[in-house]
């Protein structure tokens, strides 16, 4: 199968055969008390084909699992009860003033490769380890975007531990989704005893939008290995879109639950509307049509100026900034039932927060010498990821109207290692380096002027501005008024500000959720309980398939020419199932039909001469 860049295309359903109609996903199917009863929209992408008859799958529970670059987590509700989402446990551990209800994404393997721990727990044992015991233990962090920055991604692809040890990428994502699907389904026994064992659960994993196949198939392959489902029930498991899973989540908030970035109260004033957006939004539709007072019905509905200000076709943005990347995706609310249509290609780029700690990195190899840091992070691990953690703490206290400067501890093991190194002390390196706006401080830490620390921000920050700036600008997505920011990253004062200051002007309202970092893990759930609710996605590519044609001279090149039987083909003829066009297919012995419009690409295919139907997968993670 071919794949061609840069063709954005509408959510379609195209085969191969002579009628050619776009389809849109259909919507999950009604629930009852007992079971979800959700059509299967998201097929398997394993490379085997199988011959499957079509079966009505039922879920008892969903359960989301938001697998990002620095903190990972689950949450779930029942089918009896979809809006109703119960977050994990909190997690033992963690840093002193975080809110936890999220764990890193750490993972921590034996010397020998097994599994050890995850999460807070494994980073506070590595963090405990002799020194030179650890250069023995395979510790991996924020190793999730090494998926989606591998050109070629395989199954046999590898990840470097913090020790420089290497180990498959599948088997190290199987371990950590491994420990969310059994704290998951413990938890679901504890509080549901008479919950049956198996095909009770919905598995929703979150990615990226900006993650092409290759990425998605690896992590529905991670799932298999880890055990969430299996190959013959791959409908137990749906890949959510982050920004996607964002934007589910937003459409239900009720006003009170946003921050409005320019000072403005979202509703008006009115805090205790309890409507939810969406269905405010048709409760006011609905007033409009009946008066010419369009702007009075809107705020006395309870919507308020947030939503009067929105110009026909509702249109909104959502960007996503997470740990390692940012994810943009603009909506149109459709009317009467609320689903959701993307206007644009999910867009995006390498500018989430891991980015200020590269900056972190960066400057201090310009005080301490490049070769250093790097030699410290290799004999030195564990006491690497303490000084990451000591300017973490500090990262999240910063802001643009901070007037202290910070300070960032840094180990003993560190300041001892520089010393045996380099011959001379830290404090030396300090008044010796071009770095300026860095000091030691009287208590043995640096000290950073708070200027400093938000310079640090700025490439990231301004990647994000820009992209936003550049989608907005698209002519498909004129209209749009209102920016939700969601994602771990958008907790950030830095971000928050500097988003407003740019965007604001334009008159664009910056919306952020209360509950910012779990909008995506929330909104996962929903997407469980009602995939369908996405009715119409842009594709990204252009897919089809290679296919031979009846050759036409002046129309095919000569050295295309194939003869066979006595019949002239012309080889190599790119036939496109999702394009701006659509050119009508000659039959074929088989004919194969693409599924777009799910988070995941289904292929079936059908023998003309039998009517038998076989489902079949595109192997993205083959070379």
């Amino acid at each position: 199968m071919l794949a061609v860049p840069e063709m954005g295309l509408p959510g379609l359903y195209i085969g191969s055969s002579p009628e050619r109609s776009p389809v849109p996903s259909p919507p999950g199917s009604p629930r009852t008390q007992e079971s979800c009863g959700i059509a299967p929209l998201t097929p398997s992408q394993s490379p085997k084909p199988e011959a499957r008859a079509p079966q009505q799958a039922s879920f008892s529970v969903v359960v989301a699992i938001d697998f990002g670059t620095t903190s990972s987590g689950y949450a779930f509700s029942f089918a009896s009860d979809p809006e109703a989402i119960h977050m994990m446990r909190k997690w033992e551990g963690g840093d002193p003033g975080v809110a936890h209800q999220k764990t890193p994404t750490c993972l921590l393997l034996t010397p020998e490769g097994a599994f050890h721990s995850f999460g807070y727990t494994a980073r506070d044992y590595y963090h405990d380890l002799d020194p030179e015991e650890a250069r023995d233990w395979l510790y991996f962090e924020k190793f999730k975007m090494k998926i989606h920055s591998t050109t070629d991604l395989t199954l046999k692809t590898q990840l470097e531990a913090v020790n420089g040890k290497k180990m498959p990428a599948l088997e190290v994502f199987a371990h950590a989704l491994r420990f969310f699907k059994e704290h998951a389904l413990q938890e679901l026994r504890e509080q549901c005893p008479s919950l049956p064992e198996r095909d009770t659960v919905r598995w929703v994993l979150t990615v990226p939008a900006i993650w092409k196949q290759p990425a998605k198939q690896f992590m529905r392959e991670a799932a298999y290995l880890a055990g969430l489902v299996s190959r013959e029930d791959a409908e137990q498991l749906l890949i959510a879109l982050e920004p996607e899973a964002a934007s589910v989540y937003c459409r239900k908030l009720r006003l009170h639950q946003l921050m409005d970035l320019s000072g403005r109260t979202p509703g008006g004033g009115r805090l205790g509307e309890r409507r939810s957006i969406d269905s405010s939004f048709r409760h006011a539709r609905e007033q409009l049509r009946r008066s010419r007072h369009s702007r009075t019905f809107l705020v006395e509905s309870g919507v308020g100026e947030l939503w009067a200000e929105m110009q026909a076709g509702d249109r909104y943005m959502v960007a996503d900034c997470g740990g390692g990347t940012v994810d943009l995706t603009v909506h149109q609310l459709e009317q009467p039932h609320g689903t959701l249509k993307e206007l644009y290609k999910a867009s995006g780029g390498p500018y989430g927060a891991v980015g200020v700690d590269l900056a972190f990195e960066q400057l201090l190899c310009r005080i301490f010498g490049e070769d250093f840091i790097a030699t410290f992070k290799r004999q030195r691990p564990a006491a690497w990821v303490d000084l990451t953690i000591a300017f973490e703490a500090r990262k999240r206290t910063a802001g643009p109207h901070r007037a202290g400067a910070l300070n960032i501890s840094l180990p003993f093991s560190f300041i001892d290692f520089y010393r045996k190194q380099r011959g001379h002390n830290v404090e030396t390196a300090l008044r010796r380096s071009s770095v300026n706006f860095v000091k030691w401080s009287s208590q043995g830490m640096l000290r950073m002027s708070c200027e400093a620390m938000n310079e640090l921000f700025q490439p990231t920050v301004n990647g994000i501005i820009q992209h936003i700036e550049a989608l907005l600008a698209r002519p498909e997505v004129q209209g749009v008024k209102l920016l939700f920011l969601v994602g771990g990253f958008a907790e950030s004062a830095v971000l928050q500000h500097a988003v407003q200051a740019a965007l604001g002007a334009r008159g664009l309202r910056v919306v952020v959720p209360h509950d910012v970092g779990l909008t995506i893990l929330k909104g996962a759930v929903l997407f469980g309980q009602a995939p369908g609710v996405v009715r119409v996605r842009r594709s990204p590519l252009t897919y089809g398939v290679g296919v031979l044609n009846r050759f036409v001279d002046g129309r095919h090149p000569p050295d295309k020419l194939l003869v066979r039987d006595g019949r002239r083909w012309c080889t190599d003829v790119f036939e496109r199932f999702v394009a701006a066009e659509h050119p009508a297919p000659g039959r074929r012995e088989i004919r194969a039909a693409m599924q777009f419009g799910d988070t995941e690409i289904k292929v079936t295919a059908v023998d003309v001469s039998t009517n038998r139907s076989v489902r079949a997968a595109i192997d993205f993670l083959s070379n």
